[in-house]
């Protein structure tokens, strides 16, 4: 495990904020989500950008807390739908419906989030990033390139993707068909939006060799980043697997049975991927470099290994 040095990556420890669980379910607020909603924000008065993670297939946005948590306390408002778990991963029924419920959850944002944050947080939808994790991550840049009936009423500063999945392989994608497998071709995404790809070097092997890979090669990280244009970064967390990312409290069955897991403490892998967030954040939408230099720089400075580590920024 690495240590912190001088060089700003005490992003991968907690931030200064403690932070503050709000669920609200559709009856709870007025206006209310379209759909229940985590949100893990600071609670110390001040006005913070705004983070929407979307959670995998078959999977529960609390099974991320401590992922949310930790980039809150960095000073950011985070917040998780809850979608349905009843779709196939495989066509033909596809992903439009959570990419509208998406949409529609980013459209309460302005109206509905103010609402139901502790008195003195105010969220700044100016600084709005979107990040979506497995199957989310594949909602996440589907409705950043414009797919979907719903037309956004906000805009996003910053995509990130969390070892995203856009189906079982390349001839059998989830609609909508987002990866072409030509470079740099998410051409309609907003000119200069820095994204973000983190991945997992075990999310690519199929479990003992029997179950299919949880996030296979030919539509998987390495595709999505080599889709992007710049400025993009890609960085692997190379002993972890596709859900290692998740709550020690996500269930066994799905964590442990399913998908590859690395050996190592899941806190460092989570510690990681969140610290690695909170650095491409700062950067993104503040500004402050520092800390995604620092890891581009050193990857040793990360309590996972990671490998590789590429980015383009022209």
């Amino acid at each position: 495990m690495a240590t912190m040095d001088k060089s700003g990556t005490s992003v991968f420890e907690p931030g200064k904020h403690a932070v503050e669980d709000i669920e609200v379910d559709a009856n709870d607020a007025a206006p209310a989500p379209p759909v229940p909603v985590l949100i893990v924000a600071p609670k110390d008065a001040g006005t913070y950008p705004v983070v929407m993670l979307l959670h995998g297939f078959l999977l529960r946005n609390h099974y991320y807390q401590h992922l949310l948590r930790h980039v809150a306390s960095h000073g950011y408002i985070t917040v998780a739908p809850q979608f349905s778990v009843s779709n196939s991963l495989l066509p033909p029924l596809g992903d439009g419906e959570d990419i509208a419920a998406a949409a529609r959850v980013a459209d309460w944002l302005p109206g509905g989030l103010p609402s139901v944050l502790p008195d003195g947080v105010d969220p700044e939808l100016p600084r709005l990033a979107l990040a979506g994790h497995s199957r989310g991550g594949h909602t996440a840049f589907a409705l950043a390139l414009g797919y979907g009936d719903t037309r956004l009423e906000v805009s996003f500063s910053a995509l990130i993707g969390l070892d995203p999945v856009a189906g079982a392989g390349r001839n059998a994608q989830l609609p909508p068909e987002i990866l072409t497998y030509e470079p740099s071709s998410f051409d309609t995404l907003t000119a200069g939006m820095p994204v973000l790809v983190v991945g997992t070097g075990l999310g690519e092997e199929g479990k003992g060799g029997l179950l299919p890979a949880c996030a296979p090669a030919e539509v998987g990280r390495a595709e999505f980043y080599r889709k992007c244009r710049p400025p993009c970064y890609h960085v692997v967390a190379r002993d972890y697997g596709h859900l290692d990312l998740l709550d020690d409290d996500a269930p066994a069955l799905i964590t442990g049975l399913v998908c590859e897991s690395g050996d190592g403490p899941r806190d460092a892998m989570r510690r990681c991927v969140a610290g690695i967030m909170v650095a491409f954040l700062n950067a993104a939408l503040g500004a402050e470099d520092g800390d995604l230099q620092a890891i581009v720089r050193d990857p040793a400075v990360s309590p996972a290994v990671l490998d590789p580590v590429d980015h383009r920024l022209q």
